[in-house]
């Protein structure tokens, strides 16, 4: 099969869909791999490192579309790239689709079959290839909201873990999924007050046993995350629906009530945002303030450490890229149910329910999609 590596043309995304060793296996199963020039200079890889892993460096992105049957990418496809999908394509990458209409109802106009990072769930109901950007967010969270915390940044002027004599930040995270974990451990770590809310008490047991005593569990209902967020000097969203968007828990509301300066990092918003008040930013413009209460909302967060989250990332969807330019999506979805679970949209039709409810499309039944997909 063909494999097409294009650059991310994404506002501050240095991240790029595959690293030279991936180049190597691909290459090694028989596979072409076509890398659009420059596409890992974001994460510090260049063209020569592909080039001598087997990849045919392209000048351009048309000839990475052109030719390639199976799209690895990072994040979703653009308006600039909609024109150049067809329906032979298998794009794979992160697509986010119930938070974006837009997005939805394009994907579904150019036939494509849609395989999204972020649904892709193994036997144990883990999310494996949406986990490490979970890991790189989260703690990014807690780094992005200690910088917006300072006066320069519009921030209440607090230094997240205080100093002798003087009370240290508040933090609040809401979610205690792989986000919020990672999120409660920097900020335990730099010496902050953290109160963690989930709505699984398990999950609640087993964090109360690894954090350190700063950190703290709370049920979360509305009354619990309304008491918590009015104390808080950093709020964190750390809400995940597989494959939904996100559900709204802190109301505009509240921001009336919250502390003059305080942060929110939304790390939902890439599901539409567990904050009412949150809308997607980007790098070059990060936040906004509401009722004084700064708001950080950068959609693509581990973007901006594009190394890290590309070596990272490829851990994970490596295995996955291989078996799909092996089998070809039809049969991989057939043998392996992570592959089943990540196929949302394809031939035109919409195979994951919750994206499907988002926008009243009728949800495929994914065996009958399949059937189909055979026939033709």
């Amino acid at each position: 099969m063909i494999v097409g590596i294009p650059r991310e043309i994404k506002s501050c995304e240095y991240r790029v869909g595959m690293v030279p060793g991936g180049v190597d296996a691909l290459v090694k199963a028989g596979h072409t791999v076509l890398v659009e020039s420059g596409a890992g200079v974001g994460s510090g890889i260049a063209d020569e490192e592909y080039a001598g892993a087997g990849a045919e460096v392209v000048s351009t992105p048309e000839e990475v579309w052109e030719r390639a049957e199976l799209i690895v990418k990072v994040k979703e496809p653009l308006p600039p790239e909609y024109p150049r999908i067809e329906p032979r394509h298998t794009i794979f990458t992160f697509f986010h689709f119930a938070a974006s209409q837009e997005l939805t109802d394009a994907m579904i106009a150019t036939g494509a079959s849609c395989i999204a990072y972020e649904t892709m769930e193994d036997e144990a109901g883990r999310l494996p290839l949406l986990t490490p950007m979970s890991e790189v967010a989260g703690r990014m969270a807690i780094q992005e909201g200690a910088k917006y915390l300072e006066k320069p940044m519009m921030g209440r002027g607090i230094l997240l873990g205080g100093v002798p004599g003087v009370e240290p930040a508040h933090v609040v995270i809401i979610g205690g999924g792989v986000v919020g974990t990672n999120a409660a451990k920097v900020a335990a770590g730099l010496g902050a007050r953290v109160v963690v809310l989930d709505i699984d008490l398990e999950r609640l047991r087993y964090l109360d046993d690894i954090m350190p005593p700063n950190v703290t569990t709370l049920y979360s209902n509305q009354y619990n995350i309304h008491a918590a967020v009015m104390h808080a000097d950093l709020v964190v969203g750390a809400v995940l629906a597989t494959g939904a968007r996100a559900p709204v828990l802190v109301p505009r509301s509240y921001l009336r009530e919250m502390k003059n300066g305080a942060v929110i990092v939304d790390v939902a918003v890439d599901q539409g945002g567990c904050v009412e008040s949150i809308r997607p930013t980007t790098h070059d413009n990060p936040t906004y303030v509401v009722d004084g209460v700064v708001h950080y909302g950068v959609a693509n967060m581990p973007g901006a450490v594009g190394r890290t989250s590309t070596y990272a990332l490829t851990n994970a969807t490596l295995p996955w890229a291989l078996r799909l330019a092996s089998a070809g999506w039809r049969e991989a979805a057939r043998r392996w149910r992570m592959v089943a679970t990540g196929l949302n949209i394809v031939r035109g039709r919409v195979t994951r329910a919750e994206v499907a409810a988002t926008f009243g499309y009728p949800t495929a039944p994914l065996e009958e999609v399949l059937a189909s997909a055979s026939e033709a």
